[in-house]
């Protein structure tokens, strides 16, 4: 489970901690960004300070209608207790936590100054099923 805040600015924080590839270690501040569709977002100048190694170019459609062409690196966040390898892109001066990040999670957030913030991973539930001719409930 991961637990953050909601700041002044209505804004659902999370702390992260980055693994870099030499050995160097992070823990970040990121924003949850529920219109960014990737894992997360960098600012350029942490990318190198951790090292993180290229993978390749990417692009993005923003908001307003521009397209933004950045790198894409590798990285290690801790999350659920485990290590997760990821790909985070270099752009923009602030870190910001995409959907993908949060993929098989439930998100909670009092939306307040000082508000709750939590991600959780679902657990896993078996469907039923549901009998048509008798109406009740099956395994």
């Amino acid at each position: 489970m991961i637990e953050g805040i909601v700041n002044a600015n209505r804004e659902a924080v999370i702390s992260l901690p980055l693994l870099g590839p030499a050995g160097a270690t992070r823990e970040i501040n990121a924003v949850i960004d529920t219109g960014h569709s990737g894992s997360l977002t960098l600012p350029p100048t942490l990318v190198e300070e951790l090292e993180l190694p290229f993978k390749h170019r990417g692009r993005a459609l923003l908001a307003n209608g521009a397209v933004e062409t950045f790198d894409v690196h590798d990285v290690t966040v801790v999350r659920d207790g485990r290590p997760r390898d990821i790909e985070v892109d270099a752009v923009g001066p602030s870190p910001l936590a995409g959907m993908l990040l949060l993929d098989s999670h439930n998100l909670f957030v009092e939306v307040t100054d000082g508000g709750r913030v939590v991600i959780q991973a679902r657990e896993k539930r078996q469907r039923s099923r549901i009998n048509a001719s008798t109406s009740r409930l099956l395994p």
